[in-house]
């Protein structure tokens, strides 16, 4: 999984908005190296949907965790922050995005643990053409190496 835009299963991607760096008083508890992220998303609801998987790899840099405009999530248009915090040791955060008549309520956590991270995602999509989904993202991230 991509740390800057915490990817998930495309059905996701588009739903996730920014979360500027600028919020911390110190960089993130994340030693800068390669990566892996993996994220594991089940889907309940009317329509059956296996479980995905899906394992990324993204260098951070030092620079990357210094920069204030760094971003954790993708900004997407149709999506409303409606609250954030983010610190040293993690981040949570709660938005709500609109699209095609549909709502999606996206509520996240995230652990920041040196050389691993750890954290879930919930979106809950209310649509006309799906009814009530609810989707749940594990995610692990952990160091591999140098860049």
């Amino acid at each position: 999984m991509s740390f800057r835009t915490m990817s998930l299963p495309p059905v996701l991607a588009g739903l996730l908005l920014a979360l500027p760096m600028t919020a911390l008083a110190e960089t993130p508890n994340i030693v800068p190296g390669e990566w892996e992220f993996t994220s594991t998303t089940s889907v309940s609801g009317d329509l059956p949907i296996p479980d995905q998987t899906d394992t990324t790899r993204e260098c951070i840099a030092q620079g990357d965790l210094a920069d204030p405009d760094f971003q954790m999530i993708e900004e997407e248009e149709g999506c409303e922050l409606l609250e954030h915090n983010v610190g040293v040791d993690g981040m949570d955060y709660r938005m709500v995005c609109e699209a095609e008549g549909g709502q999606a309520d996206i509520v996240g956590h995230m652990d920041f643990l040196g050389e691993t991270t750890e954290g879930r995602v919930e979106v809950t999509v209310q649509s006309p053409q799906m009814g009530e989904m609810v989707m749940n993202t594990e995610v692990t991230g952990r160091r591999i190496g140098d860049c």
